[in-house]
């Protein structure tokens, strides 16, 4: 039994809104469900649908700025800041912004389709 993992091909998780995702753990990279670990840009302009995800997910901004919305609020998280969003609570994240933001997600238990509970 390994010790360690090096990860030094993160996957690429297939998108079609421009958004770069690179897991480094999980489900997609290494088959583990207990958590995910990605690096993520999204590019200005980005934005998803709400989702209601099964899993706690904590962002951390490396650079620019993106927007989170919670409970009928919008919360602006930027560079050096971070944020965990609870499972079951219903979100969205965007980048109205002009410049790319570059940041970090740990997911627990880890990013699935199935879990993440998209609408629309």
């Amino acid at each position: 039994m390994n010790k360690y993992e090096l990860q030094t091909a993160p996957f690429i998780v297939p998108t079609n809104d421009g958004k770069l995702i690179e897991e480094h753990f999980g489900k997609a990279s290494i088959d583990t469900g207990d958590y995910s670990f990605a690096h993520m840009i999204a590019p200005a302009g980005w934005s998803e649908p709400f989702q209601t995800p099964e899993f706690d997910e904590i962002t951390y901004v490396i650079s620019g700025r993106k927007i989170i919305e919670v409970d009928g609020k919008k919360i602006q998280l930027s560079r050096n800041e971070s944020i965990c969003i609870k499972k079951g609570t219903r979100v969205r994240y965007s980048n109205p912004f002009e410049e790319p933001v570059e940041y970090v997600s740990v997911c627990i238990p880890a990013f699935s389709a199935e879990r993440v509970k998209r609408e629309g």
